[in-house]
């Protein structure tokens, strides 16, 4: 893809990207983005696919605590397939693929990616999930939810029902420790397992400080 295209790609995304989800906005559409080229450029996947997934695949998103929540994905597939006709320079099948990719990203749902683009924006997508920068999203999306930091009585989820909808600390031990295990490709791998081990590092000082050291 040329880099005239790339940046009106990203011009579009950035007006229209919505700024009040943190794990959605246009600050996180870039962070894929570069974790999806990175990945893609080793990986060998097509960017003319891989960029645009990269950049709308939450084009419509919803507070994780929105009834409609679950049907983002397809939202977003939906607008996406709309700003790309705009467009006249992306082929039928690349729209198709490029929906493709936006449909199978969810984490949540566990679909298991058929395309090499899907599989790259999906690990793309998840390795914002794992290291410093969800640190600052974890706890920014717990202000917006309004819950709490983490249970008093269990910290670190070694005796309570996880629940992650009201403790952020729970939301690690859901999910963001195990992203690493979730990558399809070995270059998002390596990646994935050096970032979960700044996250326990980090779960290692918060629990000196419980203790007062």
């Amino acid at each position: 893809m040329n880099k005239i295209l790339r940046q009106k790609l990203i011009n579009i995304a950035k007006e229209k990207l919505s700024q009040d989800d943190t794990a959605h906005d246009f600050n996180h559409a870039m962070q894929v983005l570069l974790n999806a080229e990175r990945i893609a450029k080793v990986e060998k996947g097509d960017l003319n696919i891989v960029i645009p997934s990269a950049l709308f695949h939450d084009i419509v998103s919803y507070p994780k605590n929105h009834p409609n929540k679950d049907k983002a994905q397809e939202e977003s597939a939906i607008e996406t397939e709309k700003i790309l006709n705009s467009l006249k320079i992306f082929t039928q099948d690349q729209i198709e693929k490029i929906k493709i990719c936006i449909l199978e990203c969810s984490f949540s749902k566990g679909i298991k990616a058929k395309l090499l683009e899907s599989r790259i924006l999906q690990d793309a997508d998840l390795l914002e999930s794992t290291g410093a920068m969800v640190l600052m999203r974890v706890f920014a999306v717990t202000g917006q939810m309004k819950r709490q930091l983490y249970n008093l009585d269990d910290p670190f989820c070694k005796t309570h029902k996880l629940d992650d909808k009201n403790f952020a600390i729970d939301h690690f031990y859901t999910k963001l420790l195990f992203v690493k295990d979730r990558i399809n490709t070995k270059t998002a791998k390596g990646i994935a397992i050096r970032r979960t081990k700044f996250l326990k590092l980090f779960l290692k000082e918060l629990a000196l400080e419980f203790k007062g050291k």
